[in-house]
């Protein structure tokens, strides 16, 4: 974090931070405008980089364009960068959510309704999990399952509750959510029937203490800046 002295004159990062307090406290669970961050000069975005730091949950999207988002020290305050193949930066943006956008819209984009041994397609309804690790299994059963439900384009990867990573599978609404522990060893193994897996969504509650925590730090630089 800078000194205080340090963010003179960085009005324009100060007000994106500010902006990003407001929709902190107003935050309802509806999808909001983002916070656009590329008209900032080097100076201001290293303020924002600074006091957003990066916390648990990072998230890659494939496609047309290579998103790659990364969760802020304050839960459910997000980084999103979008990138063409050569890695020229598309967008950059902050967003105040219990996951962007992007992972919901784009995750199943195209994705299979059904499996393709099965002959109808998935029930809506409630989360639901398999837990393949209590199962009995053997390498070819869950090539099997991989190949049956096919490649994703979404991989979240979660430090929040040990080493956790969350991938997306070419059929709709199903996750593979694969625990390792410090080994990189996995220790649990499921598959889950959801829109997004809750383990990398931040909840209303922390939300709402990263409200406090970020006026907290914002108080210390408003009357400097």
């Amino acid at each position: 974090m800078p000194e205080a002295e340090e963010v003179q004159g960085l009005t324009e990062g100060m007000a994106v931070l500010e902006a990003l307090l407001s929709e902190l406290y107003g935050y309802d669970g509806k999808l909001k405008p983002p916070i656009d961050l590329q008209s900032l000069d080097e100076a201001n975005r290293e303020l924002v980089d600074q006091v957003l730091g990066e916390g648990d949950v990072s998230v890659v999207i494939d496609g047309m364009a290579r998103t790659l988002i990364q969760e802020s020290v304050l839960a459910g305050v997000w980084r999103v960068r979008s990138t063409d193949d050569e890695g020229n930066m598309l967008s950059d943006h902050i967003e105040v959510a219990s996951i962007p956008w992007a992972v919901r819209a784009r995750s199943f984009d195209k994705a299979a309704a059904k499996i393709a041994s099965a002959n109808e397609a998935l029930p809506e309804g409630g989360t639901h999990a398999i837990n393949l690790s209590l199962l009995p299994q053997t390498e070819q059963d869950l090539a099997f399952l991989h190949e049956k439900l096919g490649p994703g384009k979404v991989v979240i990867l979660s430090r929040g509750y040990g080493n956790c990573r969350i991938t997306s599978t070419g059929t709709d609404k199903v996750w593979w959510v694969q625990y390792f522990n410090s080994q990189d060893s996995m220790i649990l193994n499921t598959l889950e029937i959801t829109a997004v897996p809750e383990v990398a969504c931040a909840a209303p509650e922390d939300i709402a203490d990263s409200a406090q925590r970020l006026n907290e730090i914002l108080d210390v630089y408003r009357v400097e800046a």
